[in-house]
């Protein structure tokens, strides 16, 4: 049985004393080698909790608990060790002359030896297809290869958390679709807690649990599949829903018998195709 990794528990968070709450009493928990989705509309929340996880905020009431520990000034140090942060322009988070350099720096910070460091740049650029840019300049990579490299340097410090801040909204969609299957695959063979915060619906479809946040509280959590089943009330929270979702519906009112909820063209051509064999 899966141990709790992460845990929000009555946790509110607001900006200033003037300023609205953020965050409303938020309660919920993420497992050990889970991926989550968090979804919501603009100022919902979302990268609030991130940078909460991270330590980078505090919450003004509540508790959060990372592998057992609640999360203070005195434990953010050792806890942010444990949690990975990739953010949505990858240029914030160079700071080497090269991608090896870069890959170096998190580990150096930490004092690991030199042939550790060595060992782990070759297994975690290779783990996400950069292993033949090592000596390349970050400013002359493209957008996708750049989100690659950070990913690369985050999983070099060995997290057990990896959280992704829209970390594909600059790219185009083939761009996209390489880095989550790249994430994906990390993800399996690290054994990570993923956190992928997103407005990209079919990033979202690939997670195990999506939590949606509407006005800093917690609307709803379940499958992508039980999610996007509310279409209606989505919409009315001012969240889409996947497109073959909307096809599946429009099929079904002209009488044609789909069963399934589908969340992607795959699943949809298969359940068309049992319809088509058993006729």
């Amino acid at each position: 049985m899966r141990q709790k990794l992460i845990e929000f528990r009555n946790v509110s968070f607001r900006y200033g004393e003037e300023e609205p709450w953020v965050l409303k009493n938020c309660s919920f928990h993420i497992f050990e080698n889970e991926w989550v989705a968090i979804i919501g509309h603009n100022g919902s929340g979302k990268s609030t909790i991130a940078k909460l996880v991270n330590g980078l905020l505090f919450p003004q009431e509540g508790q959060i608990m990372i592998n057992g520990r609640q999360v203070t000034e005195e434990t953010i140090w050792d806890i942010r060790k444990d949690v990975g942060m990739v953010f949505q322009n990858p240029d914030n988070q160079f700071v080497g002359t090269t991608v090896q350099d870069d890959v170096a720096f998190g580990m150096e910070n930490r004092g690991i030896a030199r042939e550790e460091m060595i060992k782990r740049i070759d297994i975690n650029l290779n783990a996400v297809g950069m292993q033949d840019y090592r000596m390349t300049e970050p400013h002359r990579l493209s957008g996708g290869q750049k989100q690659r490299v950070a990913i690369a340097s985050v999983l070099a410090i060995s997290p057990q958390v990896l959280i992704l801040d829209e970390a594909t909204a600059m790219l185009d969609p083939k761009g996209r679709m390489e880095i989550m299957n790249t994430v994906s695959n990390v993800q399996k063979e690290h054994q990570l807690s993923l956190i992928t915060i997103t407005h990209d619906l079919q990033e979202v479809v690939q997670a195990e649990r999506v939590i949606v946040m509407n006005e800093g509280e917690i609307w709803d959590e379940a499958t992508p599949r039980e999610i996007f089943s509310k279409k209606t009330k989505l919409r009315e929270i001012g969240l889409d829903v996947p497109f073959v979702a909307i096809l599946v519906d429009e099929l079904k009112q002209m009488g044609v018998p789909i069963t399934n909820e589908a969340l992607n063209q795959e699943e949809l051509l298969e359940d068309l195709w049992t319809l088509h064999s058993s006729t």
